[in-house]
């Protein structure tokens, strides 16, 4: 732009400057830039050069200013200083703050630092911070230093200096109800209220209202107050030696409650902070608690002591004082209850009346309200255990470690005694637990039952089915007893349960079924024996044996029925090694034939005289053998089975051959007797037929005698009420065609009166509401004209139509010229009417 306007000032002669606009022209031979200011026309020399401009002056409205840098210097009159060649002097690197003033050129070498800016309003409650960059002396006599900051606070006009600059606007804050801010100062200073602050120091404004914080002052926080009730307090240590808003002293560390009773509301001081806040302990009649390190009279914590406190009462915890195992119920004893109490310190019992020493240990009882001293610790609440006659349970002396067992009465622990748990072998605990009768659920061995957990403190009870038997040992005496049912068993201390472990499944594996009790029978069990004939064909023999226990009332006898650990797996064993030993000595054929008595010889034998016996019986423990069932025989060899199979397939066969062929003969005669009742049937049937066929043909010949006799009369019928009907149809339409017709043309005349009627009153209205609006636009033209004219003038309007041919005068005459006339030289030029023009007359009959 510079070079651009720098090209035109040489090219150019003539500049006209305008009202407030100027020149910078450089003289060549004095190399002197001056400034030309407008109105005027200026004709460049030629060892001159524009090097700027034209260019608008500054113009800087009211409540307005710009910053000149490197500003003129100017003399007594108000005249810029020129040095001994002719240049403008300036203020180099300085700055000068110019407010409302004429318009003003920039001379060469200023610059506008700043554009014409407003000024800054600053508003009730707001500041500007100042932050001097010169040394300033005040119109009063104060003098400011740099580095010194201030405020300029409102509502006023702030007028910048070059001495001093914004650092920031201010803003008050609105301390609300209820509400304070926290200050710090940035340096030392004097707060609002004359107190000297040091640099870092903190205080609290609790004034309600718009707070200005200083130069040096800034707003750390908004402090909220704490709405403080009956059923809270604030729990508050110090941070720093100072007096609180109460005027008491508080120590760096202290703590301290500040209740409802002192203030409803609590600002936090800058030396105090929140701990928590802590709520109101209300004991009821029925309640108590114990306190840890309570605060005495002084207000000081009596560390390691106890103080118990009983309700009704509300109360807050001190600081440092805390419940020992929070708010506890008093506690009421019935008749049936008891407590365990042990002293943990020596002290005298008023109740009792008594010395107790640490350690000691004592029971009081029911019915009694009782609330504990801090000397007193509760062991535990004992309960009375009521216990039928069938129930009791273990209990042992904790001094002297005996176990007794206490059954059928109503029994509390002293403070002395423990309950005690009887341990079970876990496959003694199974079987006892379990839910399963031994007697109805002896065959359902893999069905799984309800395993109830069992209180191992209270006696053991076992219910002994009828015709069975129980073996208790007492380990202590050393002693065994057989229990018979139907009955209950109840173990001692020192007892424990006989299990059993019985062998199970086809074939017999041992330790397959568990049992505590005993069955006597009689019963049965079912064993597979594999045995080998002289013949060498090995079978497979499935027995079943009935069995019961032959025990006499001795004590001597009932010992016998656990002699034998395993009397399934025993007494199988034996009678299968008889059984192998008698089919070695027989053949197959032999043993197919006399299977039954080969076995039941073996098991039972001979006796004396050489008759078979009816039993076996194993006298250790009188387990006796009644009768041997053979359910099934099979062949162990492949080969044996299926020769077996093949005869008894061909037995069958010949046996259902014969059968078939009874069947066939039997319905070739049923057949034969069948197709003679058949074809008489037939001969029956036919002249049946004939009969109804004969029938048939009469009633078609007199069906087709009535039949053309009515066709005729029907037809002839049909058509003369056809021809009526037509006639009658025709009458009735060509009625309704002409009323039709007439409808239609009455509601055509309708319509057409109905349009015109609708069109000239469209047209009517149309043409009233024309003529009322060209009438209402007359009279508003008519009005706007004279209002225009009223308001202008008539020396205004003679002034309009004048100013453009005087200012067309004037401006030839300061240009010199009498006349001048332009043209491109094609065009033909009418001397009339340039003359016309060049005077300022205007042709009126044109304008017209």
């Amino acid at each position: 732009m510079q070079s651009k306007r720098f090209a035109g000032a040489q090219e150019d002669s003539i500049f006209r400057i305008p009202p407030y606009n100027y020149l910078h022209i450089l003289d060549l031979n004095s190399n002197i830039t001056r400034v030309e200011n407008g109105p005027k026309t200026y004709i460049r020399q030629d060892h001159e050069r524009v090097i700027l401009g034209p260019e608008r002056m500054v113009t800087i409205p009211p409540r307005h200013y710009c910053v000149v840098e490197n500003p003129i210097i100017k003399d007594e009159a108000k005249k810029a200083k020129l040095d001994e060649y002719g240049q403008v002097k300036l203020q180099h690197a300085d700055f000068e703050v110019r407010l409302v003033q004429e318009p003003f050129p920039l001379y060469p070498g200023e610059i506008l630092k700043q554009a014409v800016t407003p000024l800054t309003v600053v508003t009730a409650n707001k500041a500007l911070r100042l932050r001097a960059v010169l040394d300033i002396e005040e119109a009063d006599g104060s003098k400011r230093v740099a580095g010194d900051e201030w405020l300029f606070e409102g509502p006023g006009t702030y007028i910048p200096r070059k001495e001093e600059v914004v650092e920031e606007t201010v803003s008050a804050v609105i301390i609300k109800p209820n509400q304070a801010i926290r200050l710090r100062a940035r340096k030392e200073t004097t707060d609002r209220d004359g107190n000297e602050r040091v640099a870092g120091e903190e205080w609290i404004v609790k004034k309600t209202g718009a707070y200005l914080p200083g130069a040096y002052e800034e707003v750390v926080d908004v402090v909220e107050a704490y709405i403080l009730t009956d059923k809270k307090a604030l729990h508050v240590r110090a941070t720093k030696t100072f007096k609180d808003d109460f005027g008491l002293l508080r120590k760096s560390g202290v703590e301290w409650l500040i209740k409802f009773t002192d203030t409803e509301t609590h600002i936090l001081h800058v030396y105090e902070e929140i701990v928590g806040v802590v709520g109101i302990t209300t004991l009821t009649n029925r309640q108590y608690c114990v306190i840890l390190d309570p605060v005495g009279d002084d207000g000081k914590p009596q560390l390691g002591k106890k103080k118990r406190v009983k309700g009704e009462k509300s109360f807050f915890l001190q600081p440092g004082e805390r419940l020992e195992a929070e708010i506890q119920d008093v506690y009421i004893l019935g008749e049936n209850e008891g407590l365990i109490l042990r002293a943990i310190e020596a002290f005298k019992d008023t109740c009792a009346n008594t010395e107790r020493s640490p350690g000691d240990r004592w029971m009081i009882r029911g019915p009694i309200e009782y609330v504990p001293s801090v000397e007193v610790e509760v062991s535990t609440k004992r309960t009375a255990i009521p216990l039928d006659e069938n129930e009791g349970i273990y209990v042992r002396d904790i001094k002297t470690g005996k176990v007794r067992a206490v059954v059928g009465e109503t029994y509390m622990l002293t403070q002395d005694e423990e309950l005690w748990k009887k341990e079970m072998s876990p496959g003694v605990e199974e079987l006892l637990t379990q839910s399963r009768d031994p007697l109805a659920d002896r065959s359902d061995r893999n069905r799984g039952y309800t395993v109830a957990p069992r209180d191992k403190t209270r006696v053991v009870t076992f219910k002994v089915p009828h015709n069975a038997a129980v073996q208790i040992y007492d380990y202590k005496a050393k002693k065994a007893r057989v229990v018979f049912g139907p009955d209950l068993v109840m173990l001692s201390p020192d007892e424990q349960f006989t299990q059993l472990s019985l062998s199970g499944g086809k074939p017999k594996k041992p330790n397959v079924i568990k049992a505590l009790c005993l069955l006597l029978g009689p019963d049965f069990f079912t064993d597979v024996v594999i045995v080998e004939t002289a013949d060498h064909a090995r079978l497979q023999l499935q027995l079943a044996y009935n069995w019961h226990f032959d025990i006499s009332a001795k004590q001597s006898d009932c010992s016998k029925l656990f002699s034998v650990a395993d009397f399934v797996g025993d007494a199988s064993k034996a009678i299968a090694s008889r059984i192998r030993g008698s089919v070695a000595s027989v053949g197959f054929d032999d043993f197919h034939k006399n299977s039954a008595k080969i076995i039941r010889l073996a098991v039972f034998g001979l006796d004396e005289s050489q008759t078979p016996r009816i039993s076996f019986k194993f006298e250790q423990n009188g387990l006796v053998i009644t009768s041997v069932d053979i359910q099934s025989v099979e062949p162990v060899d492949q080969r044996t089975r299926d020769a077996l199979q093949k005869s008894v397939q061909l037995a069958i066969e010949i046996t259902t051959n014969s059968q078939e062929a009874a069947a066939r003969q039997e319905a070739e005669r049923l057949e034969q007797a069948a197709k003679g009742r058949l074809e008489r049937q037939k001969i029956v049937d036919e002249a049946e037929a004939e009969k109804s066929k004969k029938v048939l043909l009469e009633l078609q010949a007199m069906s087709a005698a009535v039949e053309s006799t009515g066709q005729a009369k029907a037809e002839a019928q049909s058509r003369a009420e056809a021809a009526n009907i037509e006639g009658e149809a025709a009458v009735h339409q060509a009625t309704l065609r002409a009323q039709a017709n007439d409808i239609d043309a009455e509601s055509e005349l309708r319509r057409l009166q109905n349009a015109r009627q609708a069109e000239i009153k469209y047209i009517s209205e149309q043409n009233q509401l024309e003529t009322s609006k060209l009438r209402e636009i007359s009279v508003i033209d008519t009005e706007k004209f004279l209002s225009m004219v009223t308001t202008i003038g008539p020396d205004t309007i003679r002034a309009i139509a004048v100013a453009g041919p005087e200012m067309q005068v004037k401006l030839l005459q300061s240009l010199g010229l009498k006349s001048t006339l332009i043209t491109d030289g094609t065009s033909p030029i009418n001397l009339f009417s340039t003359a016309q023009g060049l005077l300022g007359i205007v042709d009126r009959a044109s304008k017209d």
